[in-house]
């Protein structure tokens, strides 16, 4: 079960990164390759998040393996990253690849510290609730 669950949150994950990347190549024409960026920094987010969150939840371990495996796993892409980063290197745009590298790393690790405090305070709003309904009973 859990490999199914894990194979049909991947095939959304995928899905989804390819129709940001779609979307991204209308309308961003230059070297950055932005929609993997956006792509990755958004997940690192959510991975974050997901973390401390979903656990809080209560949903059973299978679910939350396929939603941070799955969903996040395929969304992301470090190789399309370091593809594109070789890319910008052997076309000589080292200033691209440059740049590209230490956003990734410096948002990738903010973004995740973020998605990481944001489930840590959801999960205490959760808690907060459980129990003022616990209290109304």
């Amino acid at each position: 079960m859990n490999y199914l669950l894990v194979g049909i949150a991947g095939i959304i994950g995928a899905l989804l990164r390819y129709l940001l990347g779609v979307s991204f190549s209308h309308c961003w024409f230059h070297d950055f390759p932005l929609a993997t960026f956006i792509t990755n920094i958004l997940g690192c987010f959510i991975l974050g998040w997901f973390t401390h969150f979903l656990p809080r939840l209560n949903l059973h371990p299978h679910l939350i393996t396929a939603l941070g495996t799955g969903l996040i796993g395929a969304f992301t892409t470090f190789s399309t990253f370091s593809v594109e980063t070789v890319h910008l290197i052997t076309t000589d745009k080292w200033g691209t690849a440059l740049l590209y590298v230490l956003l990734s790393l410096f948002f990738g690790i903010l973004f995740s510290w973020g998605g990481y405090q944001a489930g840590m305070n959801g999960g205490k709003d959760i808690e907060a609730s459980s129990k003022n309904r616990g209290e109304q009973k």
